[in-house]
């Protein structure tokens, strides 16, 4: 009998974080925090009071073709949670494998989630498949940002090719309240045609729920007074803001007004910086 030749082995990383955040009379902490490979996250800090803020880390610093990367978050009944990153997570070159990153956050009825990551860096050659998926309960509430940058235009390095495949979906119930997917090969008509990024190297997407109307004027409002193409809109009474622009950090400066006019209306409370953000 012939033997069998072992299977070659697999050269990506292999990453997994899984936490799970619960109340109690004081405040929101985090009671799991299992994990796999190079993801891990920081202690929590509560400089408001019962909200929990935690810096999601991934110490290799970059993602490469055949690395699959994975975050789930549960925050149960009753429970706040703010997830943070401390800085961007960049996708390289790829030599033909497919990197993966799937998130999957789910937030319990009564429970509320912001989602602010830092922005992903998509450099040209890049081969990356992305899924963000936030599960909401009846009454839960979110604020989930979430920003894409493609290439390095500033180090002359435009994005000519690779692909990028993103997905976004918000459930609420077990039913789909926003699916989208977005395809973007480097080099290709949509990185340049109006109906596509219209030649901006960065683009970003906000969902935030409940709202009112009133929240809709207001982040019209802020878009309205900020550089880049942007719009807003209501699905039902979940708030969808798009938004295409010259890079991160005119991105960091709408999420925040974005973040500073919406989170009182919809939580109660005023923005509080995570302090990873000043470092």
């Amino acid at each position: 009998m012939a033997a069998v030749a072992p299977a070659a082995p697999d050269p990506g990383w292999r990453a997994r974080l899984d936490l799970a955040f619960v109340p109690t009379p004081a405040r929101t902490v985090l009671t799991r925090r299992r994990h796999e490979g190079p993801l891990r996250v920081q202690r929590s800090f509560h400089p408001e009071g019962a909200p929990c803020h935690s810096y999601v880390l991934h110490p290799p610093g970059g993602v490469v073709g055949g690395d699959r990367i994975s975050l789930d978050a549960d925050v149960r009944e009753g429970a706040w949670a703010l997830l943070t990153t401390p800085g961007a997570t960049k996708f390289y070159r790829s030599l033909g494998r497919t990197a993966t990153l799937r998130q999957n956050l789910r937030v319990a009825p009564g429970a509320t989630l912001e989602w602010l990551p830092q922005e992903q860096i998509v450099f040209s050659g890049a081969i990356v498949e992305a899924l963000t998926r936030i599960d909401l309960g009846a009454d839960s509430r979110c604020f989930a940002w979430e920003l894409n940058c493609l290439g390095r235009p500033a180090g002359g390095l435009p994005f000519e090719s690779g692909s990028l495949r993103q997905r976004l979906e918000v459930w609420r119930e077990g039913r789909p309240v926003l699916l989208e997917h977005a395809r973007i090969e480097g080099g290709s008509r949509a990185v340049e045609a109006p109906w596509g990024l219209n030649g901006q190297p960065a683009f970003a997407t906000l969902v935030a729920g409940p709202t009112d109307a009133d929240a809709l004027t207001a982040a019209r409002g802020v878009l309205a007074a900020m550089p880049g193409e942007a719009s807003a809109t209501r699905l039902e009474d979940l708030l969808v803001v798009r938004w295409r622009g010259a890079g991160a950090l005119e991105g960091y400066a709408l999420r925040e007004r974005l973040w500073a006019a919406l989170r009182p209306l919809l939580m109660g409370r005023p923005m509080c910086r995570p302090r990873i953000w000043n470092t």
